[in-house]
């Protein structure tokens, strides 16, 4: 499939926005999701029902008739080019040398999977960019607790396997970030090995100490639960995430000089670009990560990474993980730092509507949050939306296994704005639920067992008891497969450039189990409809509002019918107008 085109967006600030001030006072927090990836405990999975008045859309929030009805009050077009990007835990992805452990060269192997850098074809997925999950030591089987931050894991080959790797994605038109772990490293990493036993070590001062026996460190971990101090060697250590990750004094100025050095050597390997871990945990007061001082010093480093980044690639894309759902705690973040930040409240928004079957203003939230985000990074914002990642259960899993609820969720990622990402399996209806191994499984790509390629590190409990008919190979083979569905969604955001470019306006198309909503180029709008429900819906649509639909662009259904004004929507289905 083609590539994706220019990730950083260029066009110019809009100019009808949404007031901060409403954001600021309306949004509230889901509560402090962290990493916790020490096998016992992770991040608690983000729930349904936390959202506020103003990101669901509520009255009060300034939503008029007009703009509900038809999205007729008039707005700046403000595109954002995007690329769908394709989340892979190469551990469980391919196995290229027998040892059950996925690893680099396997991936490379699975590229034409992804995307094999022809348009023509139609067998390959179609994404234009991957995020690897950490790839450098670690004594973890998920690799968030570092010991050597220039590396490659053993497990997953070398840095000749990772270089082949990058040349041979952006032969395919494939951009490849990675994961950018810098909030803290493992306490096996000769950093601090060296502080832990020498208090007057170089690197003493590279970690947080509370040297003092007489008085007792207080405060509770913002990322997870309990007390983020730990006792070694008569000494207390911060390390909010889990004993075994210590937290990085960021307030040294040699850290911030050695993290900048690291995210250049990544660069001027080949790396497109980062999503940067537990980004909001860098400062931390140890009662809450979102005081304004905290999110001041954090958004500074952060402008501070992204300046040193510049001289290497200035067009380098940085993701940041901060994990929130209000529009108002993200939004600092944008400004000069990250070039998206992950929508978390929109995943729950999008899950909510389908396994309702009905509507719940989720383009209105999305349109008034795009523009907020928009005037905060002076124009220079694209959103990073997903359905679920690593840390959370799977999107099946969630759906209670309903497929029809699983393509619509799909349907409505992929045709919305911002750059989606889809998590590894999740195109084949992959099953998962927590601990953390569990969401992690190996890649299914056959019914069979074993087969060439086949990772076993961890062997499946929830894919495999429903495993026949979940494979790369069975859906293939079905047009009407999950895994259809995800590479035809994909080929409309290719061929529609409303769709892969353009911004949002929502659309009242009057029934509430319709999902309606406008996407804008300079040269093309178009009105998305999804019918959330399993039953045929009819949507009256407004004529000389916003412009004449009489054109079917993109159908899931051969039986949906547009006569005239009125659109008939076949069940759990999705059309695109012209």
């Amino acid at each position: 499939m083609r590539a994706g085109q220019q990730l950083r967006r260029l066009a110019a600030s809009v100019t009808a926005v949404f007031m901060a001030v409403a954001l600021l006072s309306g949004c509230s927090s889901a509560g402090n999701h962290a990493a916790n990836d020490n096998g016992a405990q992770g991040r608690p999975d983000a729930g349904a029902g936390s959202q506020t008045a103003v990101q669901q859309g509520q009255p009060g929030t300034g939503t008029t008739a007009g703009e509900q009805r038809g999205g007729t009050a008039a707005t700046a077009v403000d595109e954002q080019p995007s690329t769908v990007f394709y989340e892979v835990f190469v551990r469980s992805f391919y196995d290229s040398n027998g040892d059950g452990i996925g690893d680099l060269k396997g991936l490379t192997q699975k590229l034409d999977y992804l995307n094999d850098g022809n348009p023509d074809t139609t067998d390959d997925l179609g994404v234009g960019g991957i995020w690897l999950m950490p790839i450098q030591p670690s004594p973890s089987y998920h690799g968030y607790d570092l010991t050597d931050y220039e590396g490659i894991n053993p497990d997953y080959g070398t840095l000749e396997d990772l270089k082949e790797l990058i040349a041979e994605a952006h032969k395919r038109g494939i951009k490849v970030i990675m994961d950018l772990v810098l909030n803290h490293t493992s306490t096996q990493h000769p950093w601090f090995v060296s502080a832990a036993k020498d208090p007057g070590s170089k690197y003493r001062d590279w970690y947080v100490w509370a040297e003092d026996q007489k008085l007792s460190p207080t405060g509770v971990s913002a990322a997870g639960s309990g007390s983020p101090w730990h006792v070694l060697n008569g000494s207390h250590y911060l390390a909010t995430f889990w004993e075994g990750m210590p937290d990085l004094n960021y307030d040294n100025p040699e850290v911030r000089a050695e993290a900048v050095r690291i995210g250049q050597y990544w660069l001027k390997l080949g790396m497109d670009g980062f999503r940067v871990d537990g980004a909001k945990h860098i400062y931390e007061n140890l009662q809450s990560d979102r005081g304004q001082a905290a999110t001041a010093k954090n958004t500074a480093w952060w402008q501070e990474f992204r300046t040193g980044m510049n001289p290497v690639n200035k067009d380098a894309y940085i993701v940041g993980e901060v994990w929130e759902n209000s529009a108002a705690a993200i939004a600092p973040y944008l400004d000069q730092a990250f070039d998206s930040g992950f929508n978390f409240s929109l995943a729950e928004s999008i899950l909510s509507a389908v396994k309702d079957e009905r509507d719940n203003n989720l383009a209105f939230t999305l349109q008034r949050t795009q523009q907020f985000y928009g005037k905060q990074s002076q124009g220079r914002f694209t959103d990073a939306i997903f359905l679920s990642n690593h840390d959370q259960d799977r999107v099946m899993s969630q759906l209670d296994g309903n497929p029809d609820h699983a393509r619509m969720a799909g349907a409505l990622l992929l045709t919305l704005p911002g750059n989606p990402f889809i998590y590894y399996g999740e195109e084949i209806g992959m099953r998962g639920v927590k601990p953390d191994e569990r969401i992690r499984e190996p890649m299914v790509w056959s019914d069979l067992s074993p087969q060439p390629g086949q990772t076993s590190w961890e062997q499946p409990l929830l894919t495999g008891e429903a495993a026949k008919g979940i494979s790369v190979q069975s859906e293939t083979a079905d047009p009407n497969s999950l895994l259809s569905t995800y590479r035809d969604l994909i080929r409309w955001r290719e061929d529609v450039p409303a769709l892969r470019d353009g911004d949002i306006q929502s659309y009242d198309s009057g029934n509430p189990a319709v999902v309606s909503f406008l996407r804008r180029s300079a040269q093309q709008t178009v009105l998305v409809l999804h019918n959330l429900s399993g039953k045929e819906q009819q949507v009256q649509l407004e004529a000389g509002q916003v412009g004449g639909f009489a054109k079917v662009l993109k159908n899931s259904s051969k039986s949906t019918v547009l006569e005239q004004n009125l659109l008939r929507l076949p069940p759990y289905s999705s059309v695109v107008l012209e």
